[in-house]
């Protein structure tokens, strides 16, 4: 019997951001995101007071991607086992790290410095609208493969 516990009392559980499975999906998935992300950017380079483009197209299709994972993993089922390591390792691990919202913000304080007003406000709600569309997207997306699985 371990302390503080009675007999027949079970221990709880391990908090799962105690856990090192946890750990271990979330820091390889952000391995993996944060290395896509800087890949983009070296690959598709964007000009200074130029429209962020590259950082615009990373977030919007993150946040697709995001919508289609968490919705398909909730129709399979409870948020536990495997799903929840997927759920961290490729949710909050990979594409938390691969979308960039704290260069959003930064993109916009340098286009608003530089003096780029228009291009800093479509910048901002642009990526914030597309971003929302493109998790609803997502989120249709994943349901529709749900349905697909029901059915067959």
């Amino acid at each position: 019997m371990g302390p503080g516990l009675s007999e027949g009392e079970r221990p709880l559980p391990r908090a799962l951001h105690l856990r090192p499975s946890a750990l271990a999906a979330v820091a390889v998935g952000g391995l993996l995101g944060t290395s896509a992300r800087y890949g983009l950017g070296r690959w598709f380079p964007v000009e200074s007071g130029a429209w962020p483009v590259t950082t615009f197209a990373i977030n919007v299709l993150g946040a697709l991607l995001l919508g289609f994972l968490l919705e398909a993993l909730i129709r399979i089922g409870p948020d536990t086992s495997w799903r929840q390591v997927v759920r961290l390792g490729v949710g909050t691990g990979a594409l938390g790290s691969f979308t960039t919202y704290s260069a959003l913000a930064v993109d916009t304080d340098l286009l608003l410095r530089d003096g780029h007003l228009l291009a800093a406000v479509t910048y901002a709600l642009g990526t914030v609208l597309a971003g929302s569309v493109a998790t609803g997207v997502g989120i249709a997306l994943g349901a529709c493969l749900s349905e697909r699985r029901s059915a067959s």
